[in-house]
Formats: structure tokens, C-alpha cells, sequence
């Protein structure tokens, strides 16, 4: 069987790519019955075994093999999580409203599509209502002018209510992280309050997008695989060794900044020892995720890691690396992989009534100074009155901070106004004798601390779209065109595809057995009767089936019972004797054993 390559321009890569998912039962856009709604999608049967595939594999990777627990955290929270984490003063895109159509854009997109500027995102809104006047540019729906229209923050945060009446105020989480961080105080206990450990989730996501656009890459719900790995910031270190001659293409914010600046070819071990990533804990995950990525089917020559530019990093991120690929031309983000030091465990051990801290143990008992306070309270009393307890919250701090404050006879404290507010404090001056100051020696066995948070987090969808372009194929075998999946075996949904030749019962029964016992392997297996051999192996390859089984004649009529074999990617067919056919297939999809070696 002849088969000879053809190219395929990527730009019309996806809009193929979209067609056949939609026919094949990959992906559609969801409430097709009632116009559809934008930004939310349906995965048909092939799309969620691909997905379900993909989950498990970035399971077995993050949180099997690197020994982390695994939640599953409800998708609506009470409000109080979102003040804490910051989301609902930070978590913002920038919209631009057109004055003829009404209809409202990202203003930051509009400007990466029509101007050079490639990370818009970074920028402050004075300076995306600039380059919007510069460049004259349009409603990307109806063409009407945006210059002059301002740009204003749009949170992304889908508000509903919990409970009946005055309900109680929540929203669908814009990550799964936030399910992680409000369970700390029961999940370290499951950890034996031991450093390090991670938490991971695989769940769903909700953000209110201003355009969702480009089918399943940018939509308003969808699944993300998150980790959160907490860190004793002084004494933890990551298994660099382990990770250090993995090959990784960077795109550091230094040469992003730079006139003519270029991705760099390098390893982990020399991208740490040249401080091109600063952080070890997220360099050794990069060096996992890249292989990982590799091993699902994402095309490592359109793959990097791009670092977050200052302007464009989370409101709770240190440092940032973007896991991206190229579609089309363009980088779409797939993971980040986060610093967030101890913003989120601080936030809500400062909102909530539970403590989000991991007691240190020393390896010795250690002596130290502590400076505390007993204040006279029958003088506080009646000198402060109902204020007498924030007297001493004051004197407790100020002894903690300054001890040098307590040394002259009086000792200055500042207390709010009755009309509270920074310009209303007023000072007192309390009798240091009066305040009970004291430095007091201690024995300790510990201390709290407040760990910090290393996260790789992956938007799956976005997996699942690269894999499928990265993935499709045209060809032409034996004077036809064909079109198929080039999938990796861990992934595809359909693993097998057994045909009977012809419509006959000694055929269809040899058929079923075959599926049967490919079945019992934990093999996914499809039975196909309908249409000639030809069409059969043109279905299963546009799905991304790797391997086609057909029973014949020669298998009822040999004196060994022997199935033909087909290779997607090849097309290359071996006859391979029935009772060893699940076993082999079953190597073959595990790795250890090559088609061609057959």
C-alpha cells in the first residue's frame, strides 16, 4: 500500500480541525437546539475519552509518580474566599465597548491582532487607549472606530447565590486553586503536618469572558489540572538531578524586552545555573511537564516556556513561566507555573476564623528573648474607656516590632479615630510603667510557619485542542486523500478497531471475540460492519484510531487462526496469530513493544 505525504497550510489547520471534531463527536459548541451560547462547549464521545485520557495521564505524571494527594473540591464558594484571595479587586480584563454595535471586546486582544504588540495584556489602560487612537483601530464585529471609547476593568467572576431569600453571596471559582487553599488547615493534617507535600485537583473552572473565541481554546468554563506543592521557603529544595538535562526552549522577559530578542536553547540545570529561571521549584517543573507534554503528543519543535512580563503577572505570582504552543501561527498559553509565595495562605489565615500556618520543629529546643506586654488595665481603664482593648492590641504590636519604642518613660501608640481612617489616628502617650513592658527569656520547641506555594496549573482543554492540531494529518494512500489523526496510543480514544471482511456469522463472531478479549485488557475497542473495508479504515484513522484488526477468510479457513493488523501513521498491515493478538496490542500501547518489530 503506496502513501505519500501532503502538505497542509497550518493556517487551515483549525478551521479543518474544528469541521472534523464537530462530524466526529470531538467538540461542538454546547445548546446548538437553541442558537448555541458563546464560550461554552460539549465534548462528544471521542473528546471525552481524549479528555478522560489526557486527565489520567497528567495524574499518573503529577500526582502518582510524584506522590501528591489528589481533592475534589466543590465549583461554587461563599464570597469571603474571593476578599481573601483577591480576586474580587484583581481578577480583571480590560473591555472596550463599540459606540455603534455595542457589542464588547477585549481591549488588549484587539490590539494584538492589528498591532506588533504581542503581550498587550502587560500593559496599563492609558496606554491601550493610546495605541487604539495610534493605530485607528476597529470593531473587530461591525468596523466603527474605537478611538476615543475608554477602556475599562470587566471582572471575570460569575456571581450567583447560596440559599433561598437573603441568601448568602458566591461564585463559581475562576480556579480550582482556591478549593486547595481554604482546605489547608485539615489538608496539612493529612500531610502529618510535614514540609513538603502538594495537593492536586481536576476540575472545573468558570471565567465570564469578555469574547471567548477560537473554539475550545478560550471559553468560559472549563477543566483545569492544578497543583499546589507547599514549601518550607528556607530549607526545602526540589530533586534538580532528576530534571536537569531535560532540553527546554525559553523565552525569558529579558529577551522579550530586548530589540531582536529569541527563544534560547538550553537545559534546565543551565537555565538555573544561569539564572535564566530564578526559582528552582518552578524549573523542576518545567523539567517534568516538558517530557510530559512530549509524551501526549504536543510537537516539542512548537512548544517553549515564555516568562511573565511584570505587568502581566498575577496579582499573587513572584515569578511566572507560561507552558505555550503554536497554533496557527500564533502562541496560545496552556499551563503557568507559579511562585505565589504565601499570598494565599496569609490572605485567608488574616480573613477566616482557622489558622493556615505548619508547626516547625526544631531539631533542638532553642532559647529566645520575647518581648511581651501586661498593661495596668485599672489605669487603661479609665483613662481609654471602651478603646482600653485597643491600647493594648497597640502595645502588644509595638513590642513585637520596636522594642527601643519602650525605653524612654512614656511610649507612643497611634489608635483610629471614631471616624476611622488613616487621617483620624491620634496618638497617646502611655506611662511605660503603666504598659508592663517586659523582655522575657523562653524555651521553644518550634515555630509556625507560613508556607509557600509552588503551582503548575494546566488549562486541559487547551491540551486537548493543541494535541488534536498538532495531531492532524493529510495524505494520500494509494491515489486517495486521507485524513487522519496522528495520536498518541496513551491517548487516543479508541485504541482498536476490529472489522469482520464481510457481513458473515463465522466473521462476525471470530469479531467479537477479538473485542471482547481486548476489552478484558483495559484496551478501548470498537466494532465496525458497516460499509467496505476501505471506508472502515477511513473513519477509524480520522478519529486517531492507531490500529485497525480484520478478521477474514484466511482467519476461519487457515489451520492458524491469524488476523490481518493495520498501522494508522504507516498504513503498513502484519498477520498476527489471534491468541497472542490482545497481549501484543496490550505491549504495544504500554511501550514496550514496537509495531514494527513485529
Amino acid at each position: 500500500m503506496s502513501k505519500q505525504e501532503k502538505a497542509d497550510p497550518d493556517e487551515q489547520t483549525s478551521e479543518k480541525l474544528v469541521e472534523l471534531a464537530k462530524r466526529r463527536g470531538y467538540f461542538f459548541q454546547s445548546s446548538g437546539a437553541y442558537g448555541g451560547v458563546g464560550g461554552f462547549y460539549t465534548f462528544g464521545p471521542q473528546g471525552a475519552s481524549l479528555k478522560g485520557n489526557v486527565e489520567d495521564a497528567w495524574r499518573d505524571r503529577f500526582a502518582v509518580a510524584e506522590g501528591n494527594m489528589e481533592i475534589d473540591a466543590p465549583t461554587i464558594m461563599p464570597e469571603p474566599v474571593f476578599e481573601a484571595s483577591g480576586h474580587l479587586e484583581t481578577f480583571d480584563d480590560m473591555l472596550v465597548e463599540c459606540p455603534e454595535c455595542g457589542e464588547s471586546h477585549r481591549a488588549d486582544h484587539v490590539v494584538e491582532d492589528n498591532t506588533e504588540y504581542e503581550d498587550a495584556e502587560s500593559l496599563p489602560i492609558p496606554e491601550v487607549e493610546e495605541v487604539i487612537a495610534e493605530y485607528e483601530l476597529v470593531c473587530p464585529s461591525c468596523g466603527t472606530g474605537l478611538a476615543g471609547q475608554a477602556v475599562e476593568t470587566f471582572n471575570l467572576m460569575f456571581a450567583t447565590n447560596i440559599g433561598p431569600g437573603d441568601s448568602d453571596p458566591g461564585y463559581l471559582r475562576p480556579e480550582t486553586a482556591q478549593g486547595i487553599f481554604v482546605e489547608f488547615p485539615r489538608l496539612k493534617e493529612y500531610a502529618r503536618n510535614q514540609l513538603p507535600f502538594g495537593v492536586t485537583q481536576i476540575g472545573r473552572a468558570y471565567r465570564n469572558e469578555i469574547s471567548p473565541r477560537r473554539s475550545i481554546i478560550r471559553t468560559r468554563e472549563f477543566t483545569q489540572a492544578e497543583l499546589e506543592y507547599f514549601v518550607d521557603p528556607e530549607e526545602d529544595e526540589p530533586d534538580l538531578e532528576s530534571v536537569e538535562d531535560v532540553e527546554v526552549t525559553l523565552y525569558p522577559a529579558s529577551e522579550q524586552h530586548s530589540e531582536g530578542g529569541d527563544e534560547l536553547e538550553t537545559t534546565i540545570g543551565e537555565a538555573v545555573e544561569d539564572g535564566i529561571v530564578g526559582d528552582e521549584w518552578v524549573a523542576y517543573f518545567l523539567g517534568i511537564a516538558k517530557p510530559w507534554y512530549e509524551s501526549i503528543g504536543v510537537d516539542m519543535d512548537r512548544f517553549r516556556f515564555r516568562q511573565h512580563l511584570s505587568g502581566e503577572r498575577s496579582h499573587y505570582a513572584a515569578d511566572c513561566w507560561d507552558a505555550e504552543s503554536e497554533i496557527d501561527g500564533n502562541w496560545i498559553e496552556l499551563a503557568g507555573f507559579a511562585n505565589r509565595t504565601d499570598y494565599d495562605l496569609s490572605k485567608h489565615d488574616e480573613y477566616s476564623d482557622d489558622r493556615f500556618t505548619i508547626f516547625k520543629q526544631y531539631d533542638e529546643p532553642k532559647t529566645v528573648e520575647r518581648a511581651t506586654v501586661d498593661p495596668d488595665m485599672s489605669y487603661l481603664g479609665p483613662e481609654f474607656g471602651g478603646a482600653a482593648q485597643d491600647v493594648v492590641d497597640a502595645l502588644e504590636t509595638l513590642a513585637e516590632r520596636d522594642r527601643s519604642a519602650f525605653e524612654s518613660d512614656v511610649v507612643e501608640i497611634e489608635l483610629e479615630g471614631e471616624g476611622g481612617g488613616e487621617n483620624e489616628a491620634e496618638t497617646h502617650e502611655i506611662p511605660v510603667e503603666k504598659a508592663g513592658f517586659s523582655v522575657d527569656e523562653e524555651t521553644i520547641a518550634g515555630e509556625h510557619i507560613t508556607p509557600h506555594v509552588i503551582e503548575p496549573s494546566f488549562g486541559v482543554d487547551r491540551v486537548i485542542y493543541t494535541v488534536l492540531h498538532h495531531a492532524y494529518r493529510e495524505d494520500e494512500v494509494d491515489g486517495e486523500e486521507r485524513t487522519y489523526l496522528a495520536l498518541e496510543p496513551e491517548v487516543a480514544p479508541t485504541f482498536v478497531g476490529v472489522f469482520p471482511l464481510q457481513s458473515d456469522d463465522d466473521l462476525e463472531s471470530v469479531a467479537d471475540e477479538i473485542v471482547s478479549d481486548l476489552r478484558k485488557l483495559g484496551l478501548s475497542a470498537t466494532y465496525d460492519d458497516s460499509g467496505n473495508i476501505g471506508r472502515r479504515y477511513r473513519r477509524q484513522d480520522e478519529v486517531g484510531t492507531p490500529f485497525c484488526v480484520t478478521v477474514d477468510y484466511e482467519t476461519i479457513e487457515n489451520e492458524e487462526t491469524t488476523v490481518t493488523v493495520r498501522e494508522r501513521d504507516t498504513t503498513d498491515q502484519k498477520r498476527l496469530p489471534v491468541e497472542d493478538l490482545a497481549e501484543t496490542l496490550a505491549e504495544i500501547r504500554d511501550g514496550d513493544l514496537e509495531f514494527a518489530d513485529l
